[in-house]
């Protein structure tokens, strides 16, 4: 019974650890850019080790960004041309297997 409490705490130990490694973006700003502008992401977890990414999507296109600085904490890019719109911030995980969509937004003019 001890080997079966021990390994269940340990792969809730994994879970957990996988699950706060997912990028997480709590603001933006300027909340209101035009193409061209510098925007400044605020995040947790979004070093090159956790996201492979970072794009602008309406829920049907995503539009990758090119990323101009990185931390672990903060990302800023240049918002390219595209149609004025509200975007979301969405990372591509390392791995290529999800999307993940903040609840952030650009509103691009």
């Amino acid at each position: 019974m001890k080997t079966w409490l021990i390994a269940l705490l340990l792969i809730s130990a994994a879970a957990l650890a996988a699950f706060q490694a997912l990028p997480k973006c709590t603001a933006v700003d300027p909340e209101t850019a035009k193409s061209g502008d510098m925007v400044t992401i605020t995040c947790e977890n979004a070093d090159k080790a956790s996201v492979a990414g970072v794009y602008l999507t309406d829920g049907k296109d995503d539009t990758k960004l090119t990323v101009m600085e990185r931390a672990a904490d903060k990302i800023k890019f240049q918002v390219p041309a595209m149609k004025p719109g509200r975007y979301h911030i969405a990372f591509l995980t390392a791995n290529k297997s999800s999307m993940v969509e903040q609840p952030v937004v650009l509103n691009v003019e």
